[in-house]
């Protein structure tokens, strides 16, 4: 993915969920406005990644669950509830639609969103490309599984609700679209 100064953003930063201590030390998002209707995204995760368990390269295709492993995952607010996009260092990948919080969830009609996963020596990264829905209201919410080798997992977000991680929560909706260039 390339990005432009016109099309750039600061990166964003995820906080960790407190209750679970994690192998990796920050995850940072990009987000750049490809075209109206284009979000590019491209996660950062630092830290101790000998310790991280990121899934092996498969076929890219639309797969449930990948919250459960190494996952990186996009939430858009509409104007009737919400949409979330999950991304799979594997190349997988999923989008769902939600009426309100955890509400009627649905798979939506999405295209492969171009998964590219790379470790660079200082961080792994993962870019995709989604295609927005034309209902969006503008919050969003970024966050990441980061599961480590023995199994488990943290949860990084903008922003946390109390209580356990919970990514579907409206506080986590802590960012906004970036403006169609």
């Amino acid at each position: 993915m390339i990005f432009t100064k016109r099309s750039a953003m600061p990166d964003l930063f995820l906080g960790l969920h407190p209750d679970n201590p994690s192998p990796a030390t920050r995850v940072g998002v990009k987000l750049a406005r490809i075209a109206p209707d284009l979000l590019g995204l491209t996660y950062s995760i630092f830290g101790d990644l000998a310790r991280v368990a990121f899934p092996a390269k498969q076929a890219s295709d639309r797969t449930d669950e990948l919250w459960r492993h190494t996952c990186l995952e996009a939430f858009l607010a509409a104007e009737h509830g919400y949409y979330e996009f999950n991304f799979s260092p594997s190349s997988q990948w999923a989008a769902y639609r939600f009426t309100g919080y955890r509400a009627d969830m649905r798979e939506v009609p999405a295209y492969d969103p171009g998964i590219k996963w790379w470790l660079d020596g200082e961080a792994g990264r993962l870019s995709a490309t989604v295609r927005l829905p034309m209902d969006l209201t503008g919050p969003l919410g970024l966050s990441a599984i980061i599961e480590d080798i023995s199994g488990n997992r943290s949860f990084w977000a903008l922003a946390h609700p109390p209580g356990d991680p919970d990514f579907h929560h409206p506080a986590c909706f802590a960012a906004q679209l970036p403006p169609a260039g």
